[in-house]
């Protein structure tokens, strides 16, 4: 894409710095295990979506805070470098920044997460007003869930007023109100969101497309529900379908389901049909998670196209069928 075909996405979320132990496995409640070294990398949900956004092509617009500490000028300056624009990215005095506190498994690159949001827990309703501009000009935009929930009603509210694409990726998964449901486009859950959201238990078993399907029936024009290896599968109200993903080995699933909602984003902002979106979204994920690293770890769109262009030549040769790890 270049810069007059690009689409402009407005990202309302979190920006954390991720402090990440390699695992040989996760800990169960009152385990200690010893990890590797400790690594200090670039995270948040929204600050991953708004980079993986800007790295495939988008022009991004971040609203978000951070503190007034090492850790959010790091985040200030990294989010210059990558050429989001951060004039509403607000400086919090005398509070820290958002901090992840990340298990990962070495053998499998599953996770476990604890955060401590600082000043993510600050932004406001009022901070996402102050950037109307940004939504006026915005083709779609992108809410998760690390926020408090004054702000993220107030940008629902605003893409759904402008009747651009609102993307919500529930993460963590909390309940939102039925009127706020309505106005979402598209909910990108994986599957253990997509039950918490309907408070349901993964003993019962309910299969995949009855999960996407009830939540479907909440009011929000289409559902998409990531679901590691097998793929992701769309509900809209035409039905249900699976849209395979790439067999890769995972090495670090960190951020996997962020750079898949923001791919998600620029495709279908820039006018690709939702299948087409999901296909891409499905294989930025897979380039994802067989790097470290949550920022560092998210590709650029020509490593993805490349990626793509790569598999429709071994297609061409009858190589068989993959399916992606998330």
């Amino acid at each position: 894409m270049d810069i007059m075909s690009s689409p402009r996405i407005v990202v309302v979320g979190s920006a954390n710095t991720d402090l990440v132990v390699g695992v040989l496995h996760i800990p169960a409640p009152g385990e200690t295990v010893l990890g590797g070294d400790l690594q200090i990398v670039a995270g948040g949900k929204g600050a991953n979506q708004a980079v993986a956004a800007a790295r495939l092509g988008a022009q991004v617009t971040f609203i978000a805070r951070v503190g007034d500490d090492a850790f959010g000028q790091t985040a200030l300056e990294n989010f210059v470098r990558e050429g989001i624009a951060t004039d509403f990215v607000r400086v919090t005095p005398g509070v820290a920044s958002g901090v992840a506190l990340i298990a990962v498994r070495e053998e499998t690159g599953e996770n476990a997460i604890v955060v401590a949001p600082g000043a993510n827990g600050r932004l406001s309703a009022e901070d996402v007003r102050t950037a109307a501009e940004a939504f006026d000009t915005a083709q779609a935009v992108i809410i998760s869930l690390e926020i408090p929930e004054e702000a993220v009603a107030c940008a629902i509210e605003m893409g759904h007023a402008r009747r651009i694409p609102v993307i919500v990726n529930p993460a963590p998964a909390r309940a939102l109100p039925e009127d706020l449901l309505a106005k979402i486009t598209a909910l990108t859950p994986n599957e253990t969101e997509a039950l918490q959201l309907l408070n349901r238990s993964p003993e019962e078993q309910d299969p995949p497309e009855e999960i996407a399907s009830r939540l479907l029936g909440l009011g929000i024009d289409f559902v998409v529900m990531t679901m590691g290896a097998a793929g992701a599968m769309i509900a809209t109200p035409d039905g249900v379908e699976t849209v395979p993903g790439i067999l890769v080995h995972a090495v670090d699933t960190v951020a996997a389901g962020d750079c898949f909602t923001a791919a998600l984003a620029v495709e279908f902002a820039a006018g690709r049909s939702l299948r087409e979106s999901v296909a891409f979204a499905n294989t930025a994920a897979a380039l994802k998670v067989t790097r470290h690293g949550a920022q560092p770890g998210l590709p650029h769109r020509a490593e993805v196209e490349g990626f793509l262009t790569a598999r429709g030549a071994a297609s061409s040769v009858s190589q068989p069928s993959f399916v992606s790890e998330e």
